[in-house]
Parts: C-alpha cells; structure tokens; sequence
C-alpha cells in the first residue's frame, strides 16, 4: 500500500511538473508571436488553445493508467470496456467524430482564428474560442452560439487581410447623375485622407458607376477598400458623410413615390 502511495505521488507529481513545463513553453513561444500582431498572433493562439487541451487530455489518462498500475489493479476489464466503447463511437457518435475532424481541418487549413467576424451554418459573430468538436459564436447582441464543426460547409471570415465595403447610395433621376458620381467620390477621398480615418483605407475609393435604375432612384455604386475588422465602422461614418454631402450640393435623395394618372371623360 505504501509503495503504492509513493508511486501513485511520484507520478502524479511528475505529471504536473510536465504540464507546468509544457504550458510554461507554449505561452513564451505564443508571445514571441503578438509583438507581431494580426494573422500570426491570432493563429499562433488559436493553435495553443487546441493544442493544450489535447496534452492535458492525454496526461490526465496517462495518470489514470498509471495509478492503476501503481496499485496493481488489473487493466484487462477497461481494455475491454474501451472496446465496447470504441465499438459503440463507431457505430452511433459518427457525428462526433465527424466534428472532431471537421475541427482539426479548420485549424490546419487557418480558415479562422480566435477573434475574427465568421459567418458558420447560418450564424454570425465573433470566434471566442475554436474546440475540437465545436466553435464558440458571441453575435452582436452578445449571445453565445455553440456552431459544432461538423455543421460547418461554408465558413466565411470578414476579418481576412483586408474587406471591401460597397456602398449603393440612390439620388433622384432629376439629377445629373455624373455631377452626383463627382460628389460622392470627392467625398470619399477627402475621407479617405482625412488624419482620423487615413490608417484605416487599404486602397483609394472607386467610383463603380450606375448600379440600377430603380422606381424611385437612380442608384450609384461605390466600393472602400478598407482594414477587415474596420469595415462597418469605415462604412457607416463614409455613408453619413456622403448624406452631409449631398444634402449640402442640393442633391436629391429620393424616397419611393407613386404617381396616379386619372382619365378624365
């Protein structure tokens, strides 16, 4: 029983010596990483965080086995039991196994990290956290959406690199539709030198042309190449900028409208 008890100590200290050792180096390695910033940091974490709780899996079943054998208790009935439950993943968690590898490709292939604006299986939001069976969804309103990756066969990532808003603005047909084109870009560039947004533009703003010719409006595209995760901020001052603007050029901005003939007999 004594020798039992020693063994049982030693190898659960050893353990957590390995695990102190193990956490202590991947966060100096994940640090070497956010002086650097942006893909690199988010991906580095993302991978530290998948990458732990595999280790600390694997430890806590190396010490199980190890304190059964430490009090020779025989493994033959386990071995036996993780058979049948083995067996059983096989045939009835093949969703699960399906989520786990699901899991793994979406880390290798560093379609999302930790951090970024995601759209998975219909659900939008902020990754807070990518396991393997799942990741963890905060939408706008806060709420917390548990996406499991087997689920996921589009992932699309709005913090990427770089993002490219549009924005469809509608003047009255009234008006001269290239002076309303001269405006908005005018516009858009003084923005887009403005001091307070300059660092968040990747790319002068285009002036894409007519958009459509809708009942009440005719309607002017115009696209910002901008900082991915700025995108909607960039966006929405550009849209009350341009409103300002034209407002102030005495430029219509129309609202639907109908017009009723009546025949006179």
């Amino acid at each position: 029983m004594v020798e039992g008890l020693i063994g049982t100590a030693i190898a659960i200290g050893a353990l957590i010596l390995v695990w102190l050792v193990i956490v202590w180096s991947g966060t100096r390695f994940v640090g070497r990483f956010e002086g650097r910033g942006g893909e690199a940091s988010a991906r580095a974490a993302t991978l530290w965080a998948l990458i732990r709780r595999v280790i600390l899996i694997v430890l806590v079943i190396l010490a199980v086995l190890l304190v059964l054998t430490f009090w020779e208790v025989s493994l033959t009935p386990f071995l036996a039991v993780g058979t049948v439950f083995a067996a059983a993943i096989g045939f009835g968690a093949q969703d699960l196994v399906k989520d786990f590898l699901a899991g793994f490709f979406i880390l290798a292939e560093n379609q999302y990290h930790i951090g970024d604006t995601v759209t998975l299986a219909g659900v939008s939001g902020t990754v807070e956290d990518i396991q393997l069976r799942v990741t963890i969804l905060r939408d706008l309103e806060g709420n917390v959406h548990f996406v499991p990756n087997g689920q996921i066969t589009v992932a699309s990532n709005f913090t990427s690199l770089y993002a490219q808003p549009v924005l469809d603005i509608a003047v009255g047909y009234g008006e001269d539709v290239d002076r309303a084109m001269e405006v908005i870009k005018s516009e858009l560039d003084e923005m887009a030198g403005d001091d307070a947004w300059r660092d968040l533009f990747r790319d002068e703003p285009e002036i894409l042309g007519v958009q459509a010719l809708g009942d009440s409006s005719v309607t002017i595209r115009a696209r910002l190449t901008t900082a991915a995760d700025e995108r909607w901020t960039v966006r929405r001052e550009a849209l009350r900028r341009v409103k300002n603007r034209l407002d102030a050029e005495g430029i219509e901005i129309p609202f639907p409208q109908m017009r009723i003939h009546a025949d006179r007999d």
